[in-house]
């Protein structure tokens, strides 16, 4: 199969040197894409601004805001048979950006906001046949809201998560999540190793795949 692969936060800027962000890492998404290679499947990973090596054997798109990274992931939808949208998108920009750094004195202590683009919500139309993960990143129980995005953003399989735990949120090595299915599995993992994590989803997909071509 072939992977596409979204990882890390994006960055809004309110000028050069200022952005609005999140705490995300890319780690758990670049362990998808580690673990879809391995597994010898085609990855292309589209990656927002982090401080990690590309896995082996996947192709590496740089993006720096949500839209940048709508607009890549739509470029290489086409080639993809599984969309794994990892990355923490940032839900809001700036209005305006500054083409200059903003001197403090000058600064408005309201900065106006306008919404970024819901990827997944802009592909849906585009789905045609492919499988489309989604991930909820909660504080506290992940499971109403992951329940919430699987059925409105018509997706194949959410990943759930409590990033509150100090052992499964952001900048950690470990993830304990639960897989919920279209199909109605309800899959919760001990705390594991993000590659594991990453392993088992990939799994996931490929038995959905099977099933899909047992099927047809």
């Amino acid at each position: 199969m072939r992977f596409l692969v979204t990882a890390g936060p994006t960055r809004e800027h309110l000028d050069p040197v200022r952005f609005l962000s999140n705490r995300s890492t890319g780690r758990m998404g670049f362990a998808v894409a580690a673990a879809a290679a391995e597994a010898g499947h085609a990855v292309t990973l589209v990656a927002g601004p982090v401080a990690l090596g590309t896995p082996p054997g996947a192709a590496r798109v740089d993006v720096v805001s949500a839209r940048d990274m709508l607009a890549a992931v739509q470029a290489h939808l086409p080639g993809a048979d599984v969309l794994v949208m990892t990355a923490a998108v940032a839900d809001w920009r700036p209005r305006h950006m500054a083409a200059a750094k903003l001197k403090k004195a000058a600064m408005n202590p309201v900065i106006e906001l306008e919404p970024n683009p819901d990827i997944l919500g802009t592909l849906a139309p585009a789905k045609d046949g492919r499988l489309f993960v989604g991930f909820a990143a909660e504080t506290g129980d992940p499971l109403p809201e992951a329940r919430r995005k699987l059925a409105a953003k018509g997706l194949d399989l959410i990943v759930a998560n409590d990033v509150s735990r100090s052992d499964s949120g952001f900048a950690v090595e470990t993830n304990r999540v639960t897989l919920i299915g279209a199909d109605g599995t309800f899959t919760p993992l001990p705390l594991l190793t993000k590659i594991e994590v990453a392993r088992e989803i990939v799994k996931w997909c490929e038995a959905q795949r099977a099933r899909t071509t047992e099927a047809t």
